[in-house]
């Protein structure tokens, strides 16, 4: 096998003929220099369709590709301008690299792998580029696998949930499949115009195919799914409502606090002291109140019977806080029976926040009953949530959102970035 021959195949290079190798001692790097094959040559950059010849370009360009052992490796070619009908003046496509991409194929693979499985300090080491060339270099690849997948094909069962991202108030919408449990659609905002692009994206056709949409009780994804996907049901998140449940328990624990009135008098006006008696033991039995009865510790069960004993209406709050985890535990008609008898309780109980929250569940009855039936909940968004916030921190560094979204399609949607050389 020639030499040349030897290079193309260690480069992975295809369509592309190598005219000489040889090792630039200022740049401490190989470089080959390499040219298109005739068949490949004179194509726009973007659409690859033939076009004429317009100058020379800038004259000769590198792009970085795979090192060799511990040896960084360039490719060198001229870059020539096309006139393209649809884009006019533009440079000519190389087959080894992507269109102002100044990185082969083949090493922007392996960044966008690296980037989805390795942390941020060992893609930098390992490929010896800045963070933000990274970014670039996701962007560039999600942008690819998105031209040979479509996400959003066969949507039945979706989930629809809002993440705030990096500092400040900026949000990520989340869209996952429920079916299939991956990330299928993210975009910058939490508005109403702001998830109609994704129903854009999904277009009519599609959008009334939906069958089931999970999401918390918030107006602005009620009003969109409403209008966007007629025939879908809506699902209440039990998550959520029994949020609403613990921020109810919360408004008795506190005053119950306050009607104990057990405070240590300290000096100076900027501490009110700490709690003493009574109201020092509901202050320490915050989080048994808040906790799933089955994960409390011996000390937090303790607690517990002490507020039963102590404090009666504080234990009825509680009471009805479990006696609504208890309906999404059970489900089906069972769980609306026990719903129905919750409402009455909470009506009776002369607490004014259980008393709000029931109407308020009263009001979402129908997406409530929905969860009940199907068994829909956003569990599966919250731990894609949660991915995507540690992905914030991988990603810090890169400029803007556009990078942050492809790198959570890459690791949290399908198919995930390949190695060179893969198929």
């Amino acid at each position: 096998m020639r030499n040349k021959s030897v290079w193309e195949r260690a480069c992975g290079l295809t369509e592309t003929v190598v005219e000489a190798v040889e090792f630039d001692e200022e740049a401490d790097a190989i470089v080959e220099s390499v040219r298109p094959v005739a068949r490949a040559r004179g194509r726009c950059g973007e659409c690859r369709r033939r076009s004429p010849r317009y100058d020379a370009g800038e004259g000769r360009r590198r792009w970085r590709a795979l090192d060799l052992g511990t040896t960084r490796v360039f490719l060198e070619s001229g870059a020539p301008r096309v006139r393209c009908r649809e884009h006019g003046v533009i440079v000519a496509a190389v087959p080894w690299a992507r269109h102002r991409a100044g990185h082969t194929r083949d090493f922007d693979a392996l960044a966008a792998w690296l980037a989805v499985r390795t942390s941020k300090s060992a893609v930098m080491e390992l490929l010896r580029v800045a963070w933000r060339t990274v970014g670039s270099i996701v962007t560039r690849v999600n942008a690819d696998v998105d031209k040979t997948i479509d996400r959003l094909d066969g949507l039945r069962r979706i989930g629809i949930d809002e993440i705030s991202y990096k500092r400040g108030h900026r949000y990520l919408i989340v869209v996952v499949d429920h079916d299939t449990g991956h990330l299928v659609w993210a975009g910058p905002g939490r508005n109403d115009a702001a998830l109609n692009v994704f129903f854009d994206e999904l277009g009519p056709e599609r959008c009334a195919l939906l069958t089931h949409v999970s999401a918390d009780m918030a107006d602005w994804i009620a009003r969109v799914v409403a209008r966007r996907a007629p025939n879908a049901l809506r699902s209440a998140d039990p998550f959520h409502v029994v949020a609403w449940a613990i921020q109810a328990l919360d408004v008795e624990r506190r005053r119950a606090w306050n009607d104990a009135r057990g405070r240590r008098p300290t000096a100076g006006l900027a501490r009110q002291g700490r709690s003493t008696g009574d109201a020092k033991h509901i202050s320490q039995a915050r989080y048994a109140l808040w906790k799933n009865r089955g994960d409390l510790t011996g000390r937090q069960r303790h607690q517990l019977d002490w507020i039963a004993k102590t404090t009666p209406r504080l234990w009825r709050a509680y009471l009805l806080k479990e006696g609504l985890r208890y309906v999404f535990a059970v489900k089906g008609t069972e769980g609306k029976i026990a719903l129905d008898r919750w409402i009455e309780w909470a009506r009776r109980s002369r607490m004014p926040a259980f008393v709000e929250l029931q109407r308020r569940i009263v009001t979402h009855r129908e997406a409530i009953d929905a969860a009940l039936d199907t068994g829909l909940s956003q569990g599966l968004v919250e731990s894609t949530n949660t991915k995507i916030r540690l992905l914030t921190r991988i990603a810090f560094g890169f400029h803007g959102y556009q990078p942050l979204v492809a790198l959570a399609l890459l690791a949290l949607g399908a198919p995930p970035p390949r190695l060179p050389g893969r198929t």
